[in-house]
């Protein structure tokens, strides 16, 4: 039953129904998920990211979440972050927009979110990194004026919204000239082509797109363990959990490892 639900809330992910009900029902769930789900050993929700060759340096309170790290690492990396100012839309738990301020020295990181609980989780969790903040704010209308940071990151959220072309056209509002915006997400592959007409609503230049999907896939092979354990102390949500965290045998996991599904990457910059 379970994964009848799930593969439903994916078909209509993919296809833009209902957008305001979409949008409702994801703000919700993760409204749900980070009052049942507090652990401060998880500031990450996403499903992760491993790179070929060399693992980038991490100390070792990190190491755990290293895997759902990567999404991050791959997303910046040989960005001018440093000194710059970062804006994180959809930060979730706070775990990347904290990633980015440890490792990356960031002049400030602003994680917007559009569930209120979820922004009070990832103060919460969070509250050790004296440059990171939290607001609640819809990523269609964001509360921030033109050109206002220098990097805008996005990272496994899109699919929550109603309107990817107007959060689009925010993101290149708020960004100088100049700035860049790196996303990365899911769709499935028939909405590809769909996904990168609503970011270049934008109006920003596309510099890099890939395939992720393979490195994804090894993240959650990765965290599986990981992953499995906690998910067994949560009885009540055992089932669900499983599905949204795309364990193996899920219908997300399946999805991937038969390319039904793609995990892309993209790099923007906003022209002079």
């Amino acid at each position: 039953m379970t994964s009848r639900v799930f593969s439903k809330v994916l078909a209509i992910m993919d296809h833009g129904g209902f957008p305001k009900l979409q949008k409702w029902v994801w703000r919700n769930i993760y409204n749900l998920l980070s009052r049942f789900w507090r652990d401060r050993d998880w500031r990450f929700m996403n499903y992760g990211y491993v790179a070929a060759g060399a693992a980038f340096p991490l100390r070792p309170e990190d190491e755990p979440e290293r895997a759902f790290i990567g999404l991050y690492q791959q997303a910046v990396e040989g960005l001018p972050v440093e000194g710059a100012r970062v804006l994180e839309v959809g930060s979730g738990r706070g775990g990347g927009s904290r990633y980015i301020a440890r490792y990356h020295q960031p002049a400030s990181v602003t994680g917007l979110d559009y569930s209120p609980a979820t922004v009070r989780l990832a103060r919460r969790l969070n509250a050790d990194t004296a440059t990171v903040a939290f607001e609640t704010g819809d990523a269609e209308a964001m509360p921030f004026g033109d050109s206002s940071f220098d990097i805008v990151v996005n990272i496994e959220s899109s699919h929550c919204y109603g309107d990817v072309a107007a959060f689009a056209r925010e993101v290149g509002r708020v960004i100088k000239p100049g700035g860049w915006f790196t996303f990365a997400d899911m769709r499935g592959r028939n909405s590809i082509h769909e996904l990168d007409t609503q970011l270049a609503a934008s109006g920003m230049e596309l510099v890099e797109s890939r395939d992720i999907t393979q490195n994804v896939v090894a993240a959650l092979d990765a965290a599986e363990a990981r992953k499995r354990e906690r998910i067994g102390r949560s009885w009540l949500m055992r089932r669900f959990m499983s599905e949204f965290s795309g364990s193996q045998g899920s219908v997300l996991y399946k999805g991937l490892t038969g390319g039904q599904v793609v995990y892309v990457a993209r790099r923007y910059r906003k022209p002079l």
